[in-house]
């Protein structure tokens, strides 16, 4: 049923009422870690630039040169005229990074994830999704027309048995590989070893969204597949952001160079999208060349040792963090009004930390979301623990 104006006012009173209304804060300077926020100077624990790169004067400069070049803007698709030199050489720097043949560009992830689903699979095959999917594969899911199958979170056993009783058509598992709003790790190995052509009697695909692994996973920032110690296979495809780790914009995904050349043909938001600014791909040149170098390597050190101490603080102060390694470290609120009263207070002792609720997370699932950067300080994590035990003791 289409909304009417009634309807609207009605539906967002109602979220309102269950304290699930989303709204907007305005950033009006940034210096790394820091902001001000309405006027307010913050910490940002809430932002997924996990090497802290956004800000890296190589990448700033080599974005000012790139528009130098060629412009504020590509002007066009990729197959008109809008496919640049360093959109290309790009593509191929990650393709080297990840091990993969190719690799092609997309303006971010959501469009990538559309493309992937609806590229490989249709009406005869079956999608298998973990139920803590991303919205991007979900959606992707949803308009592939295959048949879905969902099994519930890191459930292998599950997941096997689902396999089993269909042997119809093409197969393709899709899985986050850190979770966005869990931060826990998909089981890559098993999910692997799941989609072996040489054990499976149907072909099956392994679709991987790597948004909150590349850079961050691997010893060279491969992502998830390196960090497992799994090698390239023809029928296992990663998706990565650019606006996380790599501390800019866009996403990309690497498989075969059939994959590739499928996507080109057949996914129509690579087809009928703008290409990104090529000045944003010159950014990304220099983002990639960071990530896989000594700096590189010692800024995820220096963001896993944040983790770990992270971890440890929280754990001798009894706080209810769940059990992720990675830099996403959610804290069970257990109502929308903790989440909501937590993160003010939060703030007003000058952390900025984002309160997820439903529908973002299942019900009874609110929480804050913390995520850690390489550009965090030791002192910044043992302040932000301190001000969470001040704010959340008394409630637990």
């Amino acid at each position: 049923m289409s909304p009417t104006p009634d309807s609207i006012a009605h539906q967002l009173q109602q979220s309102r009422q269950q304290q699930r209304y989303r709204s907007r804060q305005r950033v009006t300077a940034v210096n790394g870690h820091r902001v001000v926020v309405n006027g307010q100077p913050l910490l940002n624990f809430c932002s997924n630039d996990y090497l802290g790169l956004s800000h890296h004067p190589q990448l700033i400069a080599a974005e000012q040169q790139g528009a130098a070049r060629f412009g504020a803007g590509s002007g066009a698709s990729h197959l008109i005229s809008g496919h640049n030199h360093d959109h290309h050489r790009l593509e191929q720097a990650l393709a080297d990074l990840t091990g993969q043949e190719a690799a092609l560009l997309f303006a971010n992830g959501y469009m990538a994830n559309l493309a992937l689903l609806t590229t490989f699979s249709d009406r005869h095959d079956t999608l298998y999704c973990d139920k803590l999917n991303h919205a991007s594969l979900i959606d992707g899911a949803r308009l592939s027309r295959a048949k879905i199958k969902r099994y519930p979170h890191r459930d292998m056993a599950t997941l096997s048995r689902l396999l089993e009783q269909s042997r119809q058509g093409s197969a393709t598992i899709a899985t986050d590989s850190i979770f966005s709003m869990d931060g826990t790790l998909a089981p890559l190995d098993q999910l692997y070893a799941l989609t072996d052509p040489e054990s499976t009697p149907s072909p099956r695909w392994l679709i991987i969204d790597d948004a909150h692994a590349f850079a961050v996973l691997g010893p060279r920032g491969e992502g998830s597949l390196a960090h497992f110690g799994l090698p390239p296979r023809d029928n296992v495809i990663q998706m990565g952001t650019l606006g996380k780790g790599a501390g800019v914009y866009g996403a990309f995904v690497a498989g075969s160079q059939q994959v590739v050349e499928r996507l080109i043909q057949r996914g129509r938001s690579y087809i009928y999208t703008t290409a990104l600014p090529p000045a944003i791909a010159a950014g990304l040149r220099q983002s990639i060349a960071l990530i896989e170098s000594e700096e590189g390597a010692i800024r995820r050190q220096q963001l896993h040792h944040h983790i770990d101490h992270f971890r440890t603080l929280s754990q001798q102060l009894s706080l209810p963090i769940s059990d992720s390694m990675s830099a996403i470290q959610p804290l069970l609120t257990g109502s929308e009004t903790n989440a909501l009263s937590w993160s003010a207070q939060l703030q007003q002792r000058g952390f900025w930390v984002s309160a997820i609720r439903p529908p973002t997370v299942p019900e009874g699932g609110s929480r804050l979301r913390i995520t850690l950067s390489a550009s965090h300080t030791t002192a910044d994590i043992e302040a932000l623990v301190a001000a969470l035990a001040e704010t959340i003791t008394p409630y637990i």
